[in-house]
């Protein structure tokens, strides 16, 4: 790591580094340099003296900063002397630039300031174009504004040679001022000013821009800084709304600044073509009632300090996105932060010590914990002399023209105090205000056994308040005074702000003079006025002579003779190239401390004992450790489909920041940041609004869909997708965490979840809550958030009592094994298995006839493609056909599928007269088309909680519901084969969710679809579209007795129902959802079918009558994936067909079940009629509905 440096200001003005690779601060060379304000970037430094000039510190380096100044002299040619400097009226200057539009003659050439040389006289440069030449470097044209050559030609009218200065910087190492600008306008005095934008995104390693803020609020910006001009050229005023009082510039394109209102500006449209950028956008403080004090920007950081001396940090910040999102409140208390190179945090607390924050990075920018830096400061060269009258008069002097860095940047002209009369008698005093001490000479510790109790009580009454010292002249003072005296002070003890009394406060122990003036320091204006009170009381304080003295919180193992701490006002380390896992001697948080780690004013307090004082330092120590609000951030790289044209995807950073309160409580934000059209943006989804994270199908890219509720009403998901299928996962998962996080959702699905599957095979359960099927108030569908479970099924169904089961695209029979409304057990490994599932791809091969050749693949211009899908839109080859996404992998080869509906002949084909009518599986006369389809099978292979139930492949299951308080020795689990054979499980139960064995029910033809819903009905659909209900179903009689058969709706065909626990819905293949009207315990195959809706796929019947269905499509939204999630509102016992549609999320979806949520919304109690009070009878039990129907 190379050695780089901390660069801090004390109260004075002086100028102190420190380097990562030592322990000691040391002070600047210049020992007259006071500065108010310091900025660092890479390599270089600026300041802000108390002369209003502005100052550059280059680092020294083995390449020296070198500029070559040129100039060229132009000659024409004349019959009468040849070349000469005599040119025409129109001609450009004898000297000039290159363009010829600005006269430079050598004389005009001037050193920019006292920290340039030259290195030599001006020579003409005898390379013409990079070439050597022997013309004397002159180059020859026909006239002035033509190309110049070195070759002489006999039109060769004018001509030109280069001559060449270079000056040397010689001021690196040092603090050198910046000469004002001429003949341009200088800015008035500045007051604040900050480099940055030398990580530009487009540009890394630029050289940095400086901006800075005049005492009128006015705000500037630095022109010409590049690697050969580190000075800069001239200042260019950037108009504000609002006057500015201090700004911050980052790293990269964020600009910062804060108003003289207490509200901030942003500064956007920053850029290498526009460095001073386009726009203000105003922010508003981090509290409505206190205003922000000082702000600090990194490359996607901002940390701001509001005049409470709270720390507050912006969320969400970043170039597509420089005013952020929302504040977070850090802990500790401090004067002014600075945000240096990767984004650490360095600060000037509110006891005037230095500190870090620790734990910052890049996924973690706010970090957890402030520490001291705990440099030690003075130097073996640096001795503090003895101080006499003249002496300390002439450092007054000084103090006072250059050293006041109080918030207003005002100068004090309070001198030295008038000596008393009696060195023996000075009074003991207090001043009102951070700003003037009274010294003595001598250090001991013990209080003046003469001084009376009427003399301590009238200093109390007379005597300022407390204050809070911030100069270090007296900490001098006694520093020196050790020499003689060498005896340690104890501090005085530190105490909250609402202990210190008022101005009764007892007086502290005081310091015997041996003769010597009191000196005093001045700081700021506020505290010289404090100082003249303190004179004017001074007689009549009493007659001892005493001296008070203050803790200032620092502690310090310096030996005698070594300059004390100083007090430090301003800290900058945009220079200082630290972050999280350095190991810097002076950022230990278990180290020595040089300075109190208490963020609270050091106040007076009575005198106490030393113990008492260690004790309450130790606690007060821990408080900064103690972790406080925080920021986490995981960044990356994925592809957005932008779906508005031109549709296509582009390259994307994505962001998740999740904030930390103090209480646990977590908050998340997810960004996307894209650029359009030159133009940076970005799209933000809060965490807590996300509803769904379904992987889809794209292209072949390891995609995945983010929905919210606005999104999911706007049928526009934000699609996303990664490089490789482990990126996809952990996205997927982060994300998901951070939902259930945020949702309380913990531990594996409840028995209560309603399950679902897409049509990509991915698992997906919703939690459902008391409103969900609430007569009011119901729970908008698109407000439910669903969640991947591991696995990969074609359909789930579930119950009450915690079983599901599932049915993949294969045949597979599954178990979940994922402990339902369990927590899961601690290093359970049977927790997961290996999973399989495997499914065929299809294309199709058209053709058409004609009269020559018969049939082939030339079809008519408007035919559908030869190879296509199955509607013909899109052209699907064998070889661009892939896998649905990169988890599968190909088993088998291509080949044609006889079984296809509809039949086919000896080689595959389906004929038809058009390619849009039916097909069927033999060739008439007027068949003019043909198609087969070609099959081909892939995997996947998936670790999920699936347990496989063989050996028997099913293609639809049902599991009984019930109510979550049923309880039941078996369970009701009937299934349908894929060869059509109906099938009953025996041994299900909780605790043996995957049965013994399967008995077979006997049908005379194959059956397609079958349920079971409450009291034991079952109901199931033949492959001809023929309805049964199977009798006499019981827990004696699993298997039943007979079929009876059930009329179908006139002219449809059913394909799929599902029973609740007093209906049965079916849905027949044209998508038409049917009602069984007349179902009563007497009478429970119902009496005649109702037509419900149409646009239906899928439903699922609850344990509470509760209707779900997947919809075709969504009303409004005609190029919307088929497959949307719909609930029936209305739907009571008194209206068990409900009224309406509420449309969910989709499309995509392949399967819905709700048979597992039994959860019933409390019913209101009804108040007691007023009047005279009810008649004790008992209160009779409310019957169930439908009797021993509802009974399980």
């Amino acid at each position: 790591m190379p050695i780089t440096l901390l660069w801090a200001v004390d109260v004075y003005g002086r100028v102190y580094s420190l380097s990562t690779a030592s322990g000691r601060w040391e002070r600047a060379d210049d020992r007259l340099l006071e500065l108010k304000r310091v900025t660092a970037g890479k390599g270089r430094s600026w300041g802000i003296g108390c002369d209003h000039h502005v100052y550059l510190n280059i680092l020294p380096s083995e390449t020296s900063i070198r500029y070559r100044e040129e100039t060229y002299e132009n000659q024409r040619w004349n019959p009468v002397d040849g070349f000469t400097e005599m040119l025409l009226p129109t001609d450009r200057w004898p000297w000039s630039d290159v363009t010829g539009m600005n006269y430079q003659p050598l004389h005009s050439f001037q050193l920019p300031s006292l920290s340039w040389e030259w290195e030599g006289d001006w020579y003409v440069d005898q390379s013409c174009g990079g070439e050597p030449s022997q013309t004397g470097g002159w180059e020859y044209a026909v006239d002035f504004p033509a190309n110049f050559s070195p070759d002489k030609k006999w039109n060769s009218c004018v001509r030109r040679r280069r001559w060449i200065r270079y000056r040397r910087y010689t001021a690196q190492g040092t603090w050198a001022k910046i000469p004002l600008d001429h003949p341009k306008k200088p800015p008035l005095p500045l007051c604040d000013i900050s480099c940055g934008g030398w990580e530009m995104s487009d540009q890394s390693g630029r050289y940095p821009y400086l901006w800075g803020v005049s005492q009128q609020g006015q705000v500037w910006f630095r022109e010409g800084i590049h690697p050969r001009v580190p000075e800069g050229s001239s200042w260019e005023e950037v108009e504000v709304p609002k006057e500015v009082a201090q700004l911050s510039a980052g790293p990269g394109d964020l600009l910062w600044a804060v108003l003289w209102d207490g509200n901030l500006l942003v500064r956007t449209g920053l850029s290498l073509d526009s460095p001073t950028g386009t726009l203000w956008k105003e922010v508003d403080s981090p509290q409505k009632e206190v205003e922000a004090l000082h702000v600090a920007v990194g490359v996607s950081v901002v940390w701001v300090v509001t005049k409470d001396y709270k720390v507050w940090f912006r969320r969400g910040v970043n170039s597509h996105n420089p005013c952020g999102s929302g504040w977070i409140s850090i802990g500790g208390e401090m004067m002014m932060v600075d945000v240096g190179l990767n984004d650490q945090v360095w600060a000037v607390g509110e006891d005037r010590g230095l500190y870090f924050r620790m734990g910052v990075t890049q996924s973690e920018p706010s970090g957890n914990g402030w520490i001291p830096v705990s440099a030690q400061w003075g130097n073996s060269k640096e001795i503090a002399p003895p101080r006499d009258d003249s002496e300390f008069g002439g450092q007054l002097t000084e103090a006072s023209q250059g050293s006041v860095l109080s918030c207003t940047d005002s100068d004090s002209e309070l001198g030295p105090a008038d000596p008393p009369a009696n060195p023996t008698n000075t009074p003991a005093l207090e001043a009102e205000d951070s700003s003037v001490v009274p010294l003595g000479a001598d250090d001991s510790p013990t209080p003046p056994p003469n001084m009376s109790e009427d003399a301590s009580s009238a200093a109390q009454g007379d005597s300022p308040k407390p204050f809070i010292p911030t100069s270090d002249s007296f900490i001098t003072s006694l520093v020196s005074d050790r020499e003689k005296t060498p005896t340690p002070q104890p501090s005085i003890t530190e105490l909250p702000q609402a202990e210190i009394g008022e101005p009764s406060a007892p007086i502290l122990p005081t310091l015997e003079t041996t003769g010597q003036d009191v000196p005093w320091s001045n700081v700021d204006l506020e505290g010289a006025e404090a100082a003249r009170s303190a004179q004017a009381m001074g007689p009549s304080q009493g007659d001892s002579s005493t001296v008070a003295t203050y803790a200032l919180g620092l502690e310090t193992s310096q030996g005698a003779g070594e300059e004390d701490g100083p007090v430090w006002t301003w800290i900058t380390g945009g220079g200082c190239d630290v972050d999280a896992s350095s190991q810097i001697s002076w950022l230990s948080p278990t180290g020595p401390l040089t300075s109190s780690l208490s963020l609270t004013p050091v106040q007076s307090a009575a005198w106490s004992e030393q113990q008492q004082q260690q004790e309450h330092r130790e606690e007060i120590n821990k408080k900064p450790l103690e972790r406080s609000n925080s920021v986490w951030v995981r960044k990356g790289a994925l592809r957005w489909w932008r779906d508005w044209k031109p549709q296509r995807w582009v390259d994307v950073g994505v962001a998740l920041e999740q904030s930390t309160n103090s209480a646990g409580k977590k908050d998340s934000i997810f960004f996307v940041y894209y650029t359009q059209y030159d133009e940076r943006k970005y799209i933000h989804v809060f965490v807590n609004e996300m509803t769904a994270l379904v992987p889809v199908l794209r292209d072949c890219h390891y995609a995945f869909a983010v929905y919210t509720t606005q999104r999911t009403r706007q049928r526009w998901p934000l699609v996303l997708a990664a490089q490789t299928e482990k990126d996809m996962n952990d996205w997927l998962s982060l994300l998901s965490d951070c939902c259930c996080e945020c949702r309380g959702i913990k531990g594996p699905p409840s028995r209560q979840a309603m399950w679902s599957t897409t049509s990509k095979g991915d698992i997906m359960v919703h939690e459902p809550s008391f409103s969900l099927e609430a007569p009011t108030h119901t729970l908008a569908c698109d407000l439910m958030y669903w969640r991947q479970v591991p696995g990969h099924l074609r359909c789930v169904e579930s119950n009450s009592l915690g079983l599901v089961w599932g049915i993949g695209w294969d045949g597979t029979a599954w178990v979940y094994s994922g402990r339902n409304g369990q927590q899961p057990v601690p290093g359970d490994a049977g927790q997961l298995h290996t999973q399989t599932d495997v499914r065929s791809v299809h294309v199709y091969e058209n053709q058409r006839w004609n009269p020559m050749t018969g049939y082939t693949d030339k079809g008519l211009p408007t035919d559908r493609p030869m190879w296509s899908d199955e509607s013909g839109l899109k052209e699907c080859t064998k070889g661009n056909t892939h896998p649905p996404s990169p988890q599968w992998s190909w088993v088998t080869e291509w080949a044609v599928d006889y079984n296809v509906p509809g039949g086919t002949d000896k080689e595959g084909w389906q004929y038809a007269a058009d390619f849009p009518v039916t097909f069927h599986g033999h060739k008439t006369m007027k068949d003019f088309v043909r198609r087969r389809r070609w099959t081909r099978k892939c995997k996947i292979t998936p670790r999920a909680p699936w347990l496989q139930v063989p050996p028997i492949p099913l293609s639809d299951i049902s599991v009984m519901p019930c109510l979550a308080q049923s309880r039941m020795e078996q369970v009701p689990v009937w299934a349908i084969s894929d060869k059509g054979d109906v099938l009953c499980r025996l041994g299900v139960s909780p605790e043996n969710p995957a049965g013994s064995s399967w008995l077979h029910v006997g049908t005379d033809q194959p059956f397609k679809s079958i349920s079971i819903g409450g009291a034991s009905q079952v109901w199931a659909i033949a492959k001809d579209g023929a309805v049964f209900y199977r009798g006499s179903v019981s827990p004696q009689n699993p298997a039943g007795e007979c079929w009876y058969h059930i009329p179908s709706p006139p002219r449809q065909t059913l394909k799929q129902l599902s029973v609740g626990r007093t209906s049965v819905f079916a849905v027949d293949e044209n998508s038409n959802l049917w009602y069984r009207q007349g179902l009563t315990p007497s009478y429970p195959q119902g009496s005649a079918w109702e037509l419900i809706s149409n646009n239906v796929t899928k439903v699922s019947v609850g344990p509470l009558d509760q209707v779900w269905i997947v919809a075709e499509g969504v009303p409004g939204f005609p190029s919307e994936t088929s497959g949307a999630v719909c609930h029936r509102l209305g739907v009571g016992p008194m209206q068990p067909k409900g009224q309406s549609w509420d449309y969910g999320i989709g499309g995509g979806w392949e399967h819905i079940s709700v048979r597992g949520n039994s959860t019933e919304a409390p019913r209101p109690a009804h108040p007691a009629p007023a009047g005279l009070p009810r008649s004790p009878v008992p209160p009779r039990q409310q019957p169930q509905a439908n009797g021993n129907i509802v009974g399980v």
